[in-house]
């Protein structure tokens, strides 16, 4: 389960920067989380849960949202998502990470990020 080490970076990582300014509490954590990750949201609200215990970020809410795939051929100039293997019938999909116009290598241009974009905050 590395979503509780992720998390634990994150959770330094906001804290240090929140030590820089003088915050009573925390609200709200917006953390972009990429499809190509494969971090499972709940092991992350988990994960969250129990670190910020103690902290400044303990009851902060956090909102989670995905960054969907993009992909660019530099053969075809195809932009857009992956396709998938699984028909739904499984708790994800597998991308293909290759083009889906002409087979070739693609680049993956969105979909491995995994960071918090905004925080919502109680001044002191």
């Amino acid at each position: 389960m590395h979503e509780v080490s992720v998390m634990s970076d994150i959770i330094n990582a906001v804290l240090d920067q929140l030590g820089h300014y003088e915050i009573e509490k925390v609200e709200e954590i917006v953390l972009v989380v990429g499809e190509l990750t494969f971090l499972g949201e709940e092991q992350l609200r988990f994960a969250f849960e129990i670190l910020s215990k103690g902290t400044i970020l303990e009851g902060a809410e956090l909102i989670i949202e995905t960054e969907k795939a993009i992909l660019r051929c530099p053969a075809c100039g195809f932009e857009g998502p992956p396709e998938h293997i699984g028909n739904g019938n499984f708790h994800f999909s597998i991308p293909i990470l290759s083009c889906p116009k002409c087979g070739n290598r693609a680049d993956i241009i969105k979909g491995k990020c995994c960071g918090v974009t905004s925080a919502k905050v109680v001044e002191k």
